[in-house]
């Protein structure tokens, strides 16, 4: 009898044991976060939603920045696929505001992540500053949302993006995509902008970016087989190759050319003029 009282506790603590183990070996299911190898710049919450911005760079800089954005709506806790959504950048300076270069916003394969670019064409300072106006729809209402943001210069201080105004009077910026260079003839690219008004920056289309890579510490040699930046309508970026050398720092002379191959800005590089006035920077 003793035997029978033992075994059925026996029998009743191995029920216990492995109905437990079997609630603990259930998975937990934890959501990833897709952009978790970029930096989030900042958060911003308004309306019950927190939308979160990241960036491939470490904070936001003079020059071609692409950003991704999340929607969460703070209620349930969920990414939301089904906005659309307008980003526009504001510079506010002592005597005007003006935007900046940007596109408009996509949805990426994961459709709760949308992105677009800015070219943030100067840093901020603590009197001109840029704020980052967003406006997003959801479900037929439309919610806007504005955070200052501060904007500094590259942390090596060289050149990615030039404004200026060329031989026709019409005023440009020139964008450098960033790209890991290496010693080999590097795919390179640019965007060419038109500044229309204060707010409005559409592509150029058609034009060509002559490219002269120099090193100024060797005697100021070039390199082989570079190719001119043309223009892709598919991306509507210029496209071209960019043959470095050797590791170190180099100078991306620029020549603008319109469709007519009239020189809008950028001298060629001479024995006799070392530099061109329109360049791009770079040292790896």
């Amino acid at each position: 009898m003793k035997t029978i009282k033992f075994l059925l506790v026996t029998l009743a603590v191995a029920i216990l044991f492995n109905s437990c183990s079997d609630d603990n070996d259930d998975p937990v299911i934890v959501q990833e976060n897709p952009l978790s190898e970029m930096n989030r710049l900042t958060t911003l919450s308004a309306n019950n939603h927190t939308i979160e911005l990241y960036s491939e760079n470490t904070d936001f800089t003079v020059g071609y920045n692409m950003f991704y954005y999340r929607i969460k709506d703070e209620s349930t806790d969920t990414y939301l696929s089904n906005a659309q959504i307008t980003v526009n950048p504001l510079m506010h300076m002592t005597s005007m505001t003006h935007s900046c270069p940007k596109s408009a916003i996509s949805k990426m394969e994961d459709d709760t992540i949308y992105m677009g670019y800015a070219v943030f064409q100067m840093p901020g300072n603590a009197d001109e500053y840029w704020e980052l106006n967003m406006e997003y729809t959801l479900d037929g209402e439309t919610y806007a949302i504005s955070e200052r943001i501060d904007v500094g210069m590259p942390e090596d201080g060289f050149k990615r993006v030039q404004s200026f105004i060329g031989a026709d009077d019409k005023r440009y910026i020139v964008a450098m995509i960033p790209f890991e260079p290496e010693v080999k003839v590097n795919a390179f690219s640019a965007m060419v902008f038109q500044m229309e008004n204060m707010m409005n920056f559409p592509i150029v289309e058609g034009y060509t970016l002559g490219i002269d890579p120099r090193m100024p510490s060797m005697g100021n040699h070039s390199s082989p087989n570079n190719e001119n930046l043309t223009f892709d309508s598919s991306t509507g970026k210029y496209n071209g190759k960019l043959s470095l050398t050797m590791t170190g720092y180099w100078k991306i002379n620029l020549q603008l050319f319109n469709k007519q191959g009239d020189v809008l800005k950028g001298e060629p590089v001479t024995d006799e003029n070392e530099a061109s006035s329109l360049y791009f920077e770079l040292e790896f």
